[in-house]
């Protein structure tokens, strides 16, 4: 390996889910507005099966552009969910890269095996309702929302 060349760690991306009446809510953590999008993202995937069961074999670019950071996070998912819907594809890694209101990410996943898979619910869309995005006390990030299923 190049000493000269920077070298990237990959760590496991946290996130959560919450409930929220009859819909739920996805919530990512991470060390940067791009790490906690993608982790949300992770999050949407883990309300419809184990993300672990999902092969990151095909790359979809998928864009999103907002004003302000919580509008991009609600466009983020409902891009996501509609590249989910339309592809019939579910997604398991993230490459998140975001400037001046312009999201540009590269999500990875495989076709829906429904064995393997077990989709528990489709994800109609993401909402307005407890639609997040902020630095915490720590100095971490966090993105949430609540999707429509």
């Amino acid at each position: 390996m190049d000493s000269d060349k920077d070298t990237v760690t990959q760590v496991p991306l946290r996130w959560e889910h919450f409930r929220h009446e009859a819909d739920i809510g996805v919530r990512g953590f991470g060390r940067s507005p791009e790490e906690a999008f993608a982790a949300a993202a992770l999050a949407l995937t883990a309300v419809i099966t184990d993300p672990d069961r999902v092969r990151p074999r095909e790359p979809v670019p998928i864009r999103a552009q907002a004003p302000e950071p919580d509008l991009l996070l609600y466009d983020w998912l409902n891009s996501l969910i509609y590249a989910m819907a339309t592809r019939h594809m579910l997604f398991s890694r993230f490459d998140v890269y975001i400037e001046d209101g312009r999201l540009e990410a590269t999500a990875w996943g495989e076709p829906v095996d429904p064995e393997r898979h077990q989709p528990a619910v489709e994800i109609k869309g993401a909402t307005f309702t407890e639609l997040k995005v902020k630095r915490r006390p720590d100095g971490t990030w966090m993105a949430q929302d609540v999707v429509d299923v």
